[in-house]
């Protein structure tokens, strides 16, 4: 197996519930609400607060996570470097759809406007 290839399967099996707390700790760090952190994540995935509760309560891996989502057909338009590599270069979908939510968290926490983050939607 390649490194890329472990890399995804990391991801597809890492479970959200571990990881939520991470990225409200950075933006809540940075100056940003708990429902701003959801704002983006409804956004990107269509899960709304009660909804994000379950997966969280689940415990559901990434993968489960993204494909019970809605994309959000303007997430093709997140772009820019997340982990070291081009978010809309990454050919591993889970991984991308990973690296986007990454990506609009890191947004957050580094004060962009939320118009911007949301991709004027």
């Amino acid at each position: 197996m390649d490194g890329s290839n472990t890399q995804d399967q990391r991801i597809a099996k890492m479970i959200f519930a571990s990881v939520y707390p991470l990225y409200l700790a950075k933006v809540e760090k940075k100056g940003r609400t708990k429902e701003e952190l959801h704002q983006v994540i409804e956004w990107l995935t269509g899960f709304d607060n009660k909804q994000l509760q379950e997966l969280i309560n689940e415990k559901v891996t990434f993968e489960t996570f993204f494909q019970r989502a809605s994309l959000n057909p303007n997430a093709k338009l997140i772009t820019g470097v997340i982990c070291g590599y081009r978010v809309e270069e990454i050919e591993n979908p889970l991984t991308q759809q990973a690296r986007y939510l990454d990506k609009l968290v890191d947004e957050l926490a580094k004060g962009r406007k939320m118009e911007k983050i949301l991709r004027g939607s």
